[in-house]
């Protein structure tokens, strides 16, 4: 078992899924709430790493990250390196990889919100902050939960955008579905196995979890 490859990839899916649970809840209430020309074409571009084969979209990365380009440029003006080949490249590869699953949960629950709450809300004083606080955000919370798991698992889980991006490096780049190849690769089938099993246990867990939580706010629904 490669612990360090796994403590890696914990880290790179803790700061994906906290960079986008904020970003999902703005984006997603926005969309739901909103109509405006164009919005189709925001939503395939969101959607689109769902389809997109990751070494493509890794591809295009690399090259966007490269000090040739102005991310690159601008990142290595900021901090002094590059992105490309860095645990930062890789976090920033994640957040936008997973940028669906962290927005389309929260933007379907938030669809799910009665337009006459929020009404009512307004007319009984409350502001839109406190609307959102105090109404809205009980009531998409099962799909915050969801956008939640579903980032946090697929980020443990990637292997073609990050390794696009990042590589191999030892420590620094190499999460544990890297190691997983490289494992099988080496024939250590025990290694690949116990790592495999690990993603596994981990992936059913979540979703078990996610599925749990629908159920739950169906059975609220009809009662």
């Amino acid at each position: 078992m490669d612990w360090t490859a796994f403590r890696l990839s914990l880290e790179l899916a803790a700061w994906t899924t906290g960079v986008l649970i904020p970003i999902g809840l703005l984006v997603g209430r926005w969309l739901a709430y909103s109509h405006f020309r164009g919005r189709g074409f925001l939503e395939a571009a969101i959607a689109l790493p769902l389809v997109l084969p990751p070494t493509v979209l890794g591809y295009y990365l690399l090259v966007s990250f490269s000090t040739d380009m102005p991310m690159g440029q601008f990142w290595q003006s900021l901090t002094g390196q590059g992105l490309n080949f860095s645990f930062a490249g890789i976090v920033l590869a994640s957040i936008i990889f997973n940028l669906p699953f962290a927005i389309q949960p929260v933007q379907r629950a938030f669809e799910t919100v009665p337009m006459h709450l929020r009404e009512a809300a307004w007319c009984s004083g409350l502001s839109h902050w406190r609307t959102f606080w105090r109404i809205e955000l009980p009531l998409v919370w099962p799909g915050v939960i969801s956008a939640f798991v579903l980032t946090f698992v697929h980020t443990i889980g990637e292997f073609g955008v990050v390794l696009m991006v990042g590589g191999a490096i030892e420590g620094e780049t190499k999460t544990i579905a890297i190691a997983i190849y490289d494992r099988v690769q080496a024939f250590d089938e025990e290694a690949a196995g116990a790592m495999s099993l690990l993603l596994l246990i981990t992936s059913f867990v979540a979703i078990a979890l996610v599925y749990g939580l629908a159920g739950r706010r169906r059975v609220v629904s009809v009662r």
